[in-house]
This record gives structure tokens, C-alpha cells and sequence, in this order.
């Protein structure tokens, strides 16, 4: 039997911890920008790639939105979205499939892929590029893609706070101890990916996209006012068609 991958043996039970997270405590203010760059029309058809339990597109569909589909990896994390959902009655698809292996096609006007919920865990570069294709894949003509992924900038001017980090390769290397939704114990040899702007600008650029804007990713406050700077962890990628 094939070994899970760290981030799948972390998703296995840690729905509603991960709900207590401070990473994504900034819901309300995160829908707010994605409403800002959709206009506001509450037709369109958006797709969350690693969705996680959900926040998001629920948010999205409180908000009267109501063609909302989310994939993840997770069974466990997409249980709690799709239990959620239920309790306020939200209509929303939520699939579980691999990113990596989507194959969507010119069917969405917006494709979501934020707080790293697919994107810059996985192990090796040509992965995180698949699933950068599968996003550009799915959209229409026209469409936008909203990204979040480790800004390597962060990581050059804070080296000395960094872990196991390799300047070359641009990944971190660390150890993660949790405690899962039934008090289990987990130790976890984790792994991330960091990304210079430059890098996701022209891998977006030979995807098709025609303009690519690149923001400070800052918790609660998404806007188009955060130039990126050496101090944002994250940063905010808005790809336009």
C-alpha cells in the first residue's frame, strides 16, 4: 500500500481544527475581494480547487451566489463543508478529486485556489504546475483565476527565522505536530514549496493568461491596495484571460 503524502495524513480527521486555524480566520474579508474582481454578478460559475471544509464557497453562497463547485483531496474536510452546507441549507457541489487530475474544460468564470488549499504542498514542481494548468483549463474565455502561495521573497529576507530551508530549490522543510479532531497525536515531516513572483508570472503567462496582478496576501485585508513586499508570507496572484 502506497505511503500517504503528509498533507493527506494531516487532512485525514482535522476538519473542524482546521476551521480554528488562524490562516483562515479571514473568510469574510477574503469573499469580499473575490466579489470585487466577479463585479458582483452572482451567476457566475466558480470552482475552489482544494476547498477544504468549504469556507469560501459557503460564504459565496450566503452571499446569493449559487453555481459553486469545490473539489479536495480530503473526504474527511469535504464531510464537514458538505455538513455545513446542510445545516444552513447552501447549495454547493463539493467532489472529492485530486487537483492534479481535474479536467475541467472552459466551463467556469472563476477558478479559486487560495490559503494554499492545492497548491505549493505538493513535492515536486511539475505538480504544482499541473494543477496551474488544470485551473487555466477550466475557464472560459475571459475568465479569472485567484491564487495564494508562499511568497519566496518572505523567506530570502527572513532566512534566519526559516527552518530547513533550501535557497535553491525554494522549499521548507519542517516538522508539524497536531492533535486531529479525536485528540490524536500526529508528528509530520512536512514540506512546502515558496514562490517568486517572477516564477508564477511566467509559468501564468505561458498558460494563457494575458494579465497576471501580484498583491501582499494579507490575512482578513485581500485588496488591491497590499503591493507585495518581503514581509507578506503570502502572496495574492489575480490571472486574467
Amino acid at each position: 500500500m502506497e505511503n500517504k503524502k503528509w498533507y493527506e495524513e494531516l487532512y485525514i480527521s482535522f476538519g473542524k481544527k482546521y476551521e480554528k486555524e488562524p490562516y483562515v480566520q479571514g473568510t469574510a474579508g477574503e469573499v469580499d475581494f473575490i466579489e470585487r474582481e466577479l463585479d458582483g454578478s452572482r451567476e457566475q460559475r466558480i470552482l475552489d480547487i482544494g476547498c477544504g471544509t468549504g469556507r469560501h464557497l459557503l460564504e459565496l453562497a450566503r452571499r446569493g451566489y449559487c453555481n459553486l463547485v469545490g473539489i479536495d483531496l480530503s473526504a474527511s474536510m469535504l464531510a464537514r463543508a458538505r455538513e455545513k452546507a446542510e445545516q444552513e441549507d447552501l447549495a454547493v457541489d463539493f467532489i472529492i478529486e485530486d487537483a492534479r487530475s481535474i479536467d475541467y474544460r472552459n466551463e467556469f468564470d472563476a477558478v479559486l485556489t487560495i490559503c494554499e488549499g492545492a497548491f505549493s504542498l505538493m513535492e515536486k514542481d511539475e505538480m504544482d504546475f499541473q494543477i496551474l494548468q488544470n485551473a487555466a483549463r477550466a475557464l472560459k474565455e475571459k475568465g479569472k483565476f485567484i491564487l495564494t502561495t508562499p511568497n519566496a521573497l518572505y523567506a530570502l529576507y527572513h532566512r534566519e527565522e526559516m527552518g530547513d530551508f533550501d535557497f535553491l530549490t525554494l522549499r521548507e522543510s519542517f516538522e508539524l505536530e497536531v492533535r486531529d479532531d479525536q485528540g490524536e497525536k500526529k508528528v509530520l515531516n512536512c514540506n512546502q514549496r515558496f514562490y517568486m513572483p517572477s516564477e508564477i508570472t511566467w509559468r501564468l503567462k505561458t498558460l494563457g493568461f494575458k494579465r497576471i496582478d501580484i498583491f501582499g496576501g494579507r490575512l482578513e485585508s485581500f485588496s488591491r491596495e497590499n503591493p507585495l513586499t518581503p514581509e507578506d508570507f503570502e502572496m495574492l496572484v489575480v490571472a486574467a484571460k
